[in-house]
């Protein structure tokens, strides 16, 4: 009968992590919002929201659509994108 033996450990490869990145600053997904972003709500009482994006309370009733460093998600961009397009 044969004997066997044991085979030679083999060194661990080493594990190389990538680099990761910030997505940076900005009004894409994934990025942080470089400001406040606020709508103004239909003074009529129907809870809509009007007007540009500003970046601070317009006054009376308004909608914060993302607070200063918060994550730009597909919610925030499309009501972003929504007001801008009413602007037009």
């Amino acid at each position: 009968m044969a004997t066997r033996s044991k085979p030679e450990p083999q060194p661990t490869p080493a594990a190389v992590r990538t680099k990761e990145y910030a997505a940076g600053t900005g009004w894409d997904i994934g990025q942080t919002a470089p400001d406040d972003a606020f709508r103004a709500l239909d003074a009529a009482g129907s809870g809509e929201p009007t007007g540009p994006v500003v970046h601070s309370h317009p006054g009376g009733y308004a909608r914060q659509i993302v607070a200063k460093g918060g994550l730009i998600t597909e919610g925030v961009k499309r009501e972003l994108d929504a007001a801008a397009s009413t602007e037009d």
